[in-house]
């Protein structure tokens, strides 16, 4: 089942009002200040150049010395990666994003789910979201180098890896060939999910081959723009990451007074046990708070963070009174 955050006309739909919060994605609240745009990334084509620059900002901001593509979104990689090689066994560390699996079926491939990560060995594919979205799961860059000796084609996927660089394999990926590709996302940390950026790291023929796929033009000239300009901004970086830090434990804070388990999260998101989460949802509907459930588990919610001091007190004012 492809199953997503974000979707607040289903939240409008079911609660009805206006002025929501959408807590429901792990998107960073407080965006990177989008500066001013240059006309020609509205009327000119992206250049080579103006697409090179920008991987260039990429590889210095992860770390990495391996070969890198931007693309829009990190969700344009995980449509693409299917296509790298003819159809085979794919295995996907689970419960997980699931458009990774989605994808892969699509295009034919039979997808097994891995409850653990020496499971994930033998595969064509294997598939690892690190940390894992949404119970914060996360494993170690050397764990994941040795499982990608097991497999034809380890893809991990780092959405949620800005705010802990320690877990990114970004740094030694060249050391690791053909055999491992690595995805971030830009618009999570950055809070442009709207931009629709990401890149994916690898070996320089896998990314050939993704190249190839993605076809010219992949990302628009305003992504690019906004993309070296926030890369290239490290001062941004380290406040946001320890405004984050400071965030997810006020969360913390919050649900558990409210009687909620910490699961496991990211700096961008968290994920509770309740009694009930259908019902812990709806609680938090009702004050215009939307957030996420999954069909895997009849107890987690996952929430974002909030972004103001308005933002902070609504949810507040809806967790007091206990647990569902």
């Amino acid at each position: 089942m492809r199953d997503h955050g974000g979707d607040l006309d289903r939240a409008r739909a079911a609660f009805g009002g206006a002025d929501w919060i959408d807590l429901s994605t792990g998107i960073n609240p407080l965006a990177y200040p989008v500066p001013e745009m240059p006309p020609r990334a509205y009327t000119a084509l992206p250049t080579a150049e103006d697409i090179a620059a920008l991987e260039e900002a990429a590889a210095r901001a992860y770390e990495t010395s391996a070969s890198v593509i931007a693309l829009a979104g990190a969700q344009a990689a995980i449509q693409l990666v299917p296509r790298l090689m003819p159809p085979g066994q794919a295995a996907v560390l689970a419960p997980t994003y699931n458009e990774h699996g989605a994808a892969l079926h699509d295009q034919g491939w039979r997808v097994r789910e891995a409850p653990g990560i020496a499971d994930l060995a033998g595969a064509d594919i294997a598939v690892v979201v690190n940390p894992n979205n949404p119970d914060g799961r996360r494993w170690t860059p050397d764990i994941l180098a040795d499982l990608g000796a097991r497999v034809r084609l380890l893809v991990v996927d780092e959405s949620f890896a800005d705010p802990h660089p320690d877990l990114s394999l970004a740094p030694s990926l060249a050391s690791l060939g053909e055999r491992v590709l690595v995805l971030r996302s830009f618009g999570k940390f950055y809070g442009l999910a709207g931009l629709r950026l990401g890149f994916a790291l690898g070996g320089p023929e896998t990314i050939a081959r993704l190249r190839a796929l993605a076809g010219p033009w992949a990302v628009n000239g305003p992504a690019i723009a906004v993309g070296r300009a926030a890369l290239a901004d490290s001062a941004w970086r380290t406040v946001t990451l320890q405004r984050l830090e400071r965030d997810a434990a006020r969360l913390d804070a919050l649900a558990a007074a409210a009687g909620w388990g910490l699961v496991g999260g990211t700096a961008l998101f968290r994920t509770y046990e309740t009694e009930n989460a259908v019902a812990a949802q709806a609680r938090l509907a009702r004050a215009r708070l939307w957030t996420r459930v999954f069909p895997h588990s009849g107890r987690w919610l996952r929430t974002g963070l909030p972004g103001t001091d308005a933002a902070w007190a609504r949810l507040e004012a809806a967790l007091s009174g206990g647990g569902e």
